[in-house]
């Protein structure tokens, strides 16, 4: 019987484990299975330009799977039975269960739209594909002519990298909106202070107002309401202060941290369960300077590239190298002509080192290609030889290596 291998969520991080699994393992041995809610590949760090009104290419996973030997599955996961190693899934047709020998969770992350009050009824995000396409549609509404001349306003809750890319996407791509962006802190914290004046100058060049040192208290359909007593009108609220992981993980009974994330060994794997491994936003893996990976699409190669290194190693009987885990820039667009490229050290703080302007928007606009490319090309690189898996009293000999 081939060794049964299911890959839970084809983002970036699912597409890519999944695609190198075939590269590297024997069809003869095992059999690789991926499931997702939708028919197609999402390119989750262009939702903001989606919903500025730009066309995002969203290609078909059949077609990014065609000739790899990968099992297509799109359903939604509904629960996670580790003790009985099934998956139980929905779709139209409606409900089924999947066996799988060793499990990859990469469901990532949403928006979380529970923290404030209002938020879930009120506010949009940019987290996922349907979520932006109303945000869309409702930015669409705000230029109506007929409806509203002035373009309408938007606040957008949150000055992470997403917050600051959502705000100034919206403002070059739709210069009739007033588009205003709600900081915690300092704008830019977390950058140099060469970076933090980069980013001054990209807002106040894109019209961008800044509210800073303050706390959203609630949503409302119109306004936003802070915890200071300010009150900014809105016609469209976006959050991006904060995302979390879905509950199936934890209802399994599987070892998650507080915030719901699966805690792992060094090599990705499940510290309570042996043959689940747990790769981008949905994993809490600790990187080599001793403090938990960020969710991001770097770590979400990092952690990706440890997950394949064991899987193949232990279904083989091969050493299991250990991978870095590492975390040592931000990318930020600040529309389609400027960015930034923060350099970090190991105590993940920001570096006097940037680069920004029109070369960052370039390395950015390049880093995107590149992972949509190497995403939708699984078959390339398919080696003559392929590794076999190993018996079983060989694969529980295992050996790791740094």
């Amino acid at each position: 019987m081939k060794h049964r291998i299911v890959v839970l969520g084809a983002g970036y991080s699912g597409a890519y484990v999944a695609g190198n699994l075939a590269r590297r393992l024997s069809p003869a041995d095992v059999e690789i299975t991926v499931i997702n809610a939708v028919p197609d590949f999402v390119q989750r760090l262009r939702l903001h330009q989606l919903a500025a009104g730009q066309q995002i290419e969203a290609p078909k996973l059949a077609d990014v799977f065609a000739g790899s030997g990968i099992r297509l599955r799109v359903a939604r996961v509904t629960t996670v039975e580790p003790e009985r190693q099934v998956v139980a899934v929905a779709d139209a047709g409606g409900g089924s269960e999947l066996g799988y020998d060793t499990l990859v969770y990469a469901l990532g992350s949403h928006g979380d739209l529970r923290r404030i009050p209002g938020a879930a009824e009120h506010a949009f995000d940019v987290s996922a594909r349907p979520s932006a396409l109303r945000l869309r549609e409702r930015l669409d509404s705000l230029e109506d002519p007929g409806r509203r001349g002035d373009g309408g306003s938007v606040v957008v809750v949150g000055d992470g990298l997403t917050g600051i890319e959502t705000a100034t996407e919206f403002a070059e791509s739709r210069p009739g909106l007033s588009v205003t962006l709600v900081a915690r802190g300092e704008l830019g914290a977390r950058l140099s202070a060469g970076a933090r004046s980069h980013l001054r100058r990209a807002f106040d060049r894109l019209g961008v107002i800044v509210v800073e040192h303050t706390e959203v208290e609630a949503i409302e359909a119109t306004r936003v309401l802070c915890c200071d007593g300010t009150v900014l009108a809105s016609d469209a609220t976006v959050w991006t202060a904060g995302f979390a992981v879905g509950p199936i993980a934890a209802a399994g009974g599987l070892e998650v941290t507080d915030s719901g994330r699966i805690a792992v060994d060094r090599t990705m794997r499940s510290v309570s369960h042996r043959n689940i491994y747990a790769v981008g936003d949905s994993v809490h893996a600790i990187g080599d300077n001793g403090r938990p990976l960020p969710m991001s699409c770097a770590s979400a190669g990092y952690t990706s590239d440890q997950a394949i290194a064991a899987i193949v190693g232990r279904l083989t009987a091969r050493e299991v190298a250990n991978k870095k885990l590492i975390y040592t820039y931000n990318h930020i667009s600040l529309g389609r002509r400027d960015g930034l490229l923060q350099m970090v050290d190991d105590e993940g703080q920001a570096k006097p080192k940037h680069i920004g302007g029109r070369k960052a928007a370039r390395i950015k606009s390049g880093l995107l290609k590149m992972s949509l490319w190497a995403t939708s090309h699984p078959t390339l690189g398919m080696p003559k030889h392929k590794h076999h898996v190993a018996v079983a009293s060989e694969v529980s000999a295992e050996k790791t290596v740094a």
